[in-house]
């Protein structure tokens, strides 16, 4: 026969609080203390300290600010701004059209038309843009007369302008840049594509303009962008050629009115804002055309700056409850 056991529940010792009451005991809040970072508040220190350092040096120096505010929008250097501008736009544009039809050319199966488009991009990133301005300036020396039979006729110098020797120096150079970045572009695109096109009937010339590139746009627009905005600042070196565009304005109108160093940061100013307003750009058409790709788009600066806000405006006060 079986033992019988006493169901009552024991009685709790002294001082001991019971299951059921504790259980009923709202839990105190969690008071989070943040992690105190001394190493950054030190190198911030340090920082705003060569900050304050460096404004003060050029503060003491002989420099006349004024001359810096007064030339800015100076009419010659208004122009050369204009004239950088214009020159890097179609300089781009040429790079970018002869840069597609090369990396075509380097893909290509025929050794011929692949071999020399290697020859073209082995020789223009071999050499320095400075070099390849000054081969096209001094070019009448080597042909005194360019002579093409039955179409046209003319001296050298005549032909090879300024503007022509910048224009010609700074698309060729680009061409090579922009080739190996279309070829990455095409090369990202799935094999699998270009088979299917094929399949249904289109042609090699089709498959490649309405298959391929449209979607090797995703890969090719932002090293674009960045060569672009590049470019703005490499089309300061068209100043070998006599080109007169923004630094050789600025430096004329420094030399003659004594203030050098003044016009250089007149020049610097604009050079600055050209690629600001220019990465902004870059940054909402690289957004476009990760649409595709990405499942959601990423915040805008300006989105960035009104989640933050109302982040910080809906922060809870005092502790966090647990």
């Amino acid at each position: 026969m079986t033992d019988k056991f006493d169901k009552t529940p024991a009685a709790s010792p002294a001082g001991q609080v019971s299951v059921s009451k504790a259980a009923t005991t709202a839990p105190e809040n969690i008071k989070a203390i943040p992690v105190r970072h001394v190493g950054r508040w030190i190198s911030g220190v340090v920082v705003i300290g060569l900050l304050v350092a460096l404004g003060y040096a050029f503060s003491q120096g002989n420099i006349q600010w004024q001359a810096v505010g007064d030339k800015l929008f100076d009419s010659n250097v208004v122009a050369g701004a204009g004239r950088t501008l214009l020159i890097s736009v179609l300089a781009m544009v040429l790079g970018v059209i002869l840069g597609v039809v090369l990396a075509v050319m380097r893909l290509s199966k025929n050794p011929v038309t692949s071999w020399v488009a290697w020859l073209y991009i082995w020789f223009f990133r071999g050499t320095p843009v400075y070099v390849q301005l000054l081969l096209w300036f001094n070019l009448a020396l080597i042909f005194p007369v360019l002579n093409i039979p039955f179409i046209y006729k003319d001296e050298m110098t005549d032909v090879m302008t300024p503007f022509m020797c910048a224009l010609l120096g700074l698309a060729l150079n680009e061409a090579a840049y922009m080739a190996e970045i279309c070829r990455a572009g095409i090369q990202s695109v799935d094999e699998g594509q270009t088979e299917a096109s094929h399949a249904l009937g289109m042609t090699q010339a089709k498959t490649m303009r309405r298959v391929v590139l449209p979607q090797a746009l995703r890969v090719i627009i932002p090293p674009t962008g960045n060569e672009f905005i590049n470019m703005l600042k490499t089309s300061s070196l068209v100043y070998a050629v006599t080109y007169n565009e923004l630094l050789r304005s600025t430096s004329q109108i420094g030399s003659t009115s004594y203030a050098v160093m003044e016009m250089l940061f007149v020049a610097s100013i604009w050079y600055i804002v050209m690629t600001s307003v220019f990465s902004v750009g870059q940054y909402y058409l690289e957004r476009r055309y990760a649409r595709g790709s990405l499942r959601s788009l990423p915040l805008t600066p300006l989105q960035r700056v009104k989640t933050n806000l109302a982040a910080f405006s809906n922060r809870p006060s005092g502790g966090v409850s647990a």
